[in-house]
């Protein structure tokens, strides 16, 4: 038989799952020709076909040895030494595999996901990137290195590498299929997670951590009845520990919905964390616990949970912890009014032309203000967005002094630079022409001189509640954000950061005398209507009655993409309004870091 007759053979063996057959007639052909490269090469994969691991792994090694220079050889080598659990080698196979061949994004992707899994988050952002741009048309490297870029907190990274996933679906993986699903939450894209999740479960609709988080998607959708169709099938299921641990904590989730605080906490507690990084178990328990009125229990779970999620953020955002870190990141120096009395006077738009800012800090019930405006037919609200950092990044890679100094802005820098802010606000939300927009963001408090270089004619409305009901209610989050994680790790740092975030705004308003109306939670929840008006007027708005019909219209929304998207869908009432009290031995360290500003605003700590 011709040799080319016997390769043909060969593949046909390794094709027809006959691999035995395929090793013997690589053998024969090695006997007589003991360096022939195609003969290794299928005695590899036909050994390795017949899960004989030592003896591929030879084969495969031999390869590198012959052809030292053969890119193929070593992410052969590569692959199967990370099989066998020989990851540091294989790391070192894949590496000289980039070498030999640097246009190969492969390489780069394996390297990439081992940087991913030793939580080296900036390191694999930038490999993964890499091979993004050696291969921009392919769904993979995109879903791969936005995975890396949300680990780094690099979340308009990863936003921007999502852009065209519409028309990847369906993904032959099924497996990055559900990490586009994951990300694309993340990101607060539920609508869109959801139909990636849809379009893979009827494809195969047995697959259960499809079915848990398209449940967990439908819950952020407030489609409560959805989401436990979709647990239903998986009780006749035989499902692995892990996935029985999820479904417990996604059922614990819609008992907490339903008010059933009791069941939610058996569950939980029968189920706990799926694994040492389930920080969000702890969180999840911690609410379950302040619902049931246990604050020791709630505390306990909160202080477990902060601790995982800090040893995860010290991966991603390693400055936030040095000893010289601020409670919460300086966004712009602060201003004296001897340095704004230099700032040169431009054109600018009106107020009636200039989005309306809500700020406060987190947890201040810049949500349901936020809502009211959006129920009112000439506003128009978004989702949350730092579109004041990103403008910031530009300036700051063009000159990192600008910042420091924002009177070096000519009237073209402001211009170009409001240009951008509502690009990106466009890519956020469809403008309608007739109404107004409402821009909340609640630490965009830090940012106020850039905000008041640009839009000096805005109307702000600054959300005030009491500071200990402000801290306890953030101290309790799950956030996103690096900035806020890091400035939650404990309440001692949680109180300091609130301090500074509202020192920094009071000093601003001083200096730049920015027309600002206060709007109390407390004052709000007791009596909407007279609040409503109050806001109303300051806006220049004729009805006011729109905006009292806010749950209705969060509810046609679907999605509100933040902590308290269960909440705004409901009536106003006073249950967050001092809340804290249970806490107080907690927080009785903290008070005095907290008295300035509980003296500024009028707030009490008394017990009644």
């Amino acid at each position: 038989m011709n040799e080319s007759a016997i390769f043909k053979d060969i593949v046909g063996a390794l094709r027809d799952g006959n691999p035995a057959e395929a090793e013997r007639l690589s053998r024969s052909v090695l006997e007589s020709a003991p360096g022939h490269i195609d003969a290794m090469l299928s005695l590899a994969l036909s050994l390795h076909a017949q899960r004989r691991t030592d003896d591929a792994l030879d084969a495969f090694r031999r390869l590198t040895e012959v052809q030292p220079t053969s890119n193929v050889h070593w992410s052969n080598y590569a692959t199967i030494l990370a099989e066998v659990g020989r990851s540091e080698e294989s790391e070192s196979a894949w590496r000289q595999a980039m070498e030999l061949d640097p246009r190969d994004p492969e390489p780069r992707m394996q390297v990439g996901q081992m940087l991913v899994a030793r939580k080296e988050y900036l390191a694999a952002r930038d490999m993964l990137l890499d091979a993004f741009e050696l291969d921009r048309d392919t769904p993979r490297p995109r879903i791969l290195a936005a995975n890396a870029c949300a680990l780094a907190q690099d979340f308009r990274g990863c936003d921007d590498l999502l852009k065209p996933w519409r028309s990847w679906l369906p993904l032959d993986d099924e497996q990055l299929q559900m990490e586009l699903a994951r990300l694309l939450l993340l990101l607060a894209e539920a609508p869109g997670a959801q139909l990636v999740l849809q379009n893979l479960l009827a494809r195969n609709p047995q697959r259960v951590d499809t079915r848990i988080l398209l449940a967990k998607v439908d819950e952020r959708l407030n489609l409560l009845t959805e989401a436990e169709a979709l647990l239903q099938p998986l009780e006749a299921m035989n499902l692995s520990d892990s996935m029985r641990r999820h479904v417990m904590q996604m059922r614990a989730i819609l008992a907490l919905r339903d008010r059933n605080a009791g069941l939610a906490r058996s569950l939980l507690e029968q189920a706990g964390p799926v694994n040492d990084n389930d920080y969000a178990y702890y969180y999840d328990l911690g609410s379950v616990c302040d619902k049931l009125r246990d604050p020791a229990a709630a505390m306990q779970a909160l202080g477990e949970a902060h601790a995982r999620h800090v040893a995860e953020l010290k991966h991603s955002a390693p400055d936030s912890f040095t000893p010289d870190a601020l409670p919460l990141p300086g966004a712009v120096r602060m201003l004296t009014p001897e340095q704004f009395k230099r700032w040169p006077q431009y054109r600018a738009p009106d107020a009636r032309n200039s989005p309306i800012f809500i700020v406060g800090f987190p947890r201040s019930g810049t949500t349901l203000l936020e809502q009211m405006l959006d129920a009112h037919p000439s506003l128009q609200s978004m989702d949350e967005t730092p579109f004041f950092e990103r403008l910031a990044s530009k300036l700051h890679a063009h000159d990192r002094h600008i910042l420091d100094d924002l009177s070096v802005l000519r009237q073209y820098d402001c211009d170009e630079l409001r240009k951008k802010y509502f690009l990106l606000t466009a890519e956020r939300i469809q403008r309608r022409a007739d109404t107004q927009l409402v821009d909340k963001n609640p630490l965009n408090m830090l940012w106020l001189p850039m905000i008041y270089r640009l839009f000096p004619a805005a109307k702000f409305i600054l959300c005030v509640r009491h500071p200990c009901d402000v801290i306890l209610s953030c101290y309790m989050q799950n956030f996103r954000s690096s900035v806020l994680g890091a400035a939650c790790e404990n309440l001692d740092r949680l109180a300091a950061a609130y301090v500074q975030a509202m020192q920094c705004w009071l000093q601003h308003v001083e200096v730049f005398q920015p027309n600002v109306l206060v709007s109390r939670y407390e004052d709000l929840v007791a009596d909407i209507a007279p609040h409503t008006r109050r806001i109303a007027d300051f806006l220049e708005l004729e009805d006011a009655a729109p905006m009292l019909q806010f749950d209705r219209r969060a509810r046609e929304k679907g999605y509100i993409a933040t902590p308290s998207y269960s909440q705004v869908i409901e009536p106003v009432n006073s249950k967050g309004t001092n809340r804290w009290h249970q806490y107080r031995e907690y927080f009785a360290p903290v008070l005095p870091t907290l008295a300035p500003i509980l003296q500024h605003w009028g707030y009490s700590t008394d017990a009644t």
